[in-house]
């Protein structure tokens, strides 16, 4: 559900109204008193940022010396009113010469009436980009003395700016050479038992992109989804041939994605923004392959002495190689002494943490390193408790790997004057919560 506000307050440190909009008429005006009574007197503000009197919310946040309340009557979306509130503080700033503060209100306050009634309608945020807005917007705030002077900017298209989708886009963009930066970084969240069956896992990833295009490209971005495949067979009436699909869930885009053509098509197609933006976010919890597998064997023989044997096995191919490998293996507190022993890579003892750490600067592909150690404890008189062996926890960076299988397929990129375009894609998986149990 949306914010629909109410009311919105903009108020001094000592409880003073500055500004206020009605937008609705189920509230009363009274509702600042009510504010400044129970929340502001009660020196209660920073206790929670959402409180309810009399049947009514209100959400409040402190920027400098203002408080921005809004008032609303229903259930409404407390991130979406502060995330309002956050574009809307950077809009009031862009128009101020990046000062926001009860001077700035004051010296403003014809302005901001007129922006308040642009990005809120009846209660539901509007558009509340500064690009745009000041395309119809053109009165130039009161700056603060302190502020640097904007540099002057070519002005794009007013009528595809307000009317269109690329409001995050400025025409007029010229590069001697046209390049797409694809980056795909995921990461993997497992839960392993001692034994090597996996108990919860999950690839969390998202897709960064970098442009420096001319002019204003459409691109167009395949993936081996189930879905999109399953769509782009039915358009060409035949089966695709693009090998491993796989199944995205919790899937969500970047504005620029026309969601229109996603729903229909089931591809990905957006004018980019210029520069570096994060195109899409995923997660994947079906038919995810595992980097590494890890068979710990630690043995208590009795209560001062420990043997660990760690082996820890790389499953990608043979010519890939993970980067900054670390694998922390815990220990009891009352560790005295340990010694090691390892195939590859570098590891020791840190009592800080309570852990030995396995530290492999690179790690090949289809390989299985050991470490073995012995683990001297100390002896107390004080009664036992059972250790109960954290998990193992790994730490890794694997280029040009990903555990979920997305591939992609194609990146076209058209501009209407057909300029050659250069694309590079990199894969990279990493460490979420990686932790094995012992």
């Amino acid at each position: 559900m949306p914010v629909a506000a109410s009311a919105i307050y903009f108020l001094n440190l000592r409880g003073d109204v500055l500004i206020n909009r009605l937008y609705r008429d189920d509230v009363g005006g009274n509702m600042v008193d009510a504010f400044r009574m129970h929340i502001m007197q009660t020196k209660e503000l920073g206790t929670c940022p959402v409180r309810q009197i009399g049947g009514c919310s209100f959400f409040y946040m402190r920027i400098s010396n203002v408080y921005i309340v809004i008032v609303v009557s229903s259930n409404a979306n407390v991130a979406c009113a502060f995330k309002f509130v956050v574009e809307a503080v950077s809009l009031f700033k862009s128009y101020f010469g990046g000062a926001f503060d009860e001077d700035a209100i004051r010296n403003n306050f014809v302005l901001i009436y007129e922006l308040l009634d642009e990005i809120m309608d009846f209660g539901y945020p509007q558009n509340l980009s500064p690009e745009i807005l000041k395309l119809y917007i053109t009165q130039e705030g009161v700056r603060s003395p302190f502020s640097s002077k904007p540099t002057d900017k070519p002005v794009p298209n007013a009528t595809l700016q307000v009317t269109g989708a690329v409001g995050w886009r400025r025409e007029g963009l010229v590069y001697k050479k046209n390049e797409v930066f694809l980056d795909i970084v995921e990461s993997v969240n497992l839960l392993m038992s001692s034994k090597g069956s996996v108990l919860r896992c999950d690839v969390t990833g998202k897709v960064l992109m970098k442009c420096f295009l001319s002019g204003m490209p459409d691109l167009k971005l395949g993936l081996n989804d189930k879905i999109g495949l399953e769509k782009e067979s039915q358009l060409k009436s035949r089966p695709t041939k693009s090998g491993k699909s796989i199944e995205l869930d919790d899937v969500t885009f970047h504005q620029c994605v026309n969601l229109t053509r996603f729903n229909s098509e089931k591809t990905v197609s957006f004018v980019p923004p210029d520069g570096e933006f994060e195109l899409m976010k995923y997660r994947i919890t079906e038919g995810v392959t595992l980097p590494f597998r890890v068979l710990p064997t630690i043995k208590e023989l009795g209560r001062t002495r420990m043997e660990v044997n760690v082996k820890v096995k790389s499953v990608f191919g043979a010519k890939m190689f993970a980067l900054g490998v670390v694998i922390k293996i815990p220990v009891p507190k009352q560790t005295a002494k340990t010694n090691f022993q390892v195939t590859s890579g570098r590891a020791k003892y840190n009592a800080s943490i309570d852990c030995l750490v396995w530290k492999i600067r690179k790690f090949p592909g289809q390989t299985e390193p050991t470490l073995s150690a012995e683990v001297e404890l100390i002896s107390t008189i004080a009664e036992k408790k059972s250790w109960t062996r954290p998990p193992i926890q790994m730490e890794f960076q694997v280029p040009m790997f990903t555990a979920s299988g997305l591939r992609v397929r194609f990146l076209k990129v058209w501009e209407k004057s057909g300029y050659n375009t250069v694309e590079w894609v990199r894969y990279i998986t990493k460490a979420g919560s990686y932790e094995i149990r012992c």
